[in-house]
């Protein structure tokens, strides 16, 4: 493959469909420049009838039209990332470096999800991250995770060291109230990290 890009890099993705004409949606990718092919991971809702399930329709030899990679999130190495829902995906590419280069020990991840068959490359992420893969379910009730909203209190729980980056991405304003919260706690904002 002839195409470098730097993990939390993302790409704007656009189809060669006549319905879609001049439209693009941004995607981080999901792989690691290294590997032989590109990796994107979509959450398709159907009931939309949007790009990301027209996406999911391409076949072998259809085309997808994607941009020079730009960035997203910087890598600027260990730290707590802070994902809701889909907002994981910034950060697979980093933690997947990170996993590579054997630094991935500093990192934690708070994954907030409604309900456990909503949270994405569950195994890979628990083999990865050990204790530190923590979730928290606001639909479900289950042993070995949080339940509710992530919080203040859930926030201090977690924070081992104030110093390090908080990587934070999901769904509506989510990292606006993250970063909020983080803000309260005392946390330097130079070291809280939101993108789009």
């Amino acid at each position: 493959m002839n195409y470098s890009f730097d993990a939390g890099q993302a790409i704007e993705v656009s189809l060669e469909n006549p319905r879609f004409q001049g439209e693009n949606a941004p995607f981080t990718l999901t792989g690691l420049s290294s590997e032989k092919y590109l990796e994107l991971i979509l959450k398709v809702y159907a009931e939309h009838n949007g790009m990301t399930l027209e996406i999911s329709k391409l076949k072998e030899g259809d085309r997808l039209i994607i941009s020079d990679a730009w960035d997203s999130y910087k890598n600027l190495g260990p730290g707590l990332f802070i994902a809701g829902g889909t907002g994981i995906t910034p950060f697979v590419a980093i933690l997947r470096q990170l996993n590579v280069e054997n630094r991935v020990a500093g990192s934690q991840l708070l994954f907030a999800n409604k309900t456990e068959k909503d949270i994405f490359l569950q195994q890979e992420l628990g083999q990865m991250l050990g204790k530190n893969f923590i979730n928290i379910l606001s639909r479900e009730k289950k042993d070995n995770f949080l339940y509710g909203h992530i919080n203040p209190e859930i926030l201090k729980d977690q924070i081992s060291r104030p110093n390090q980056p908080f990587y934070i991405c999901g769904p509506g304003n989510f990292a606006e109230q993250i970063r909020d919260q983080l803000l309260e706690l005392g946390i330097d904002k130079d070291m809280i990290i939101i993108s789009y």
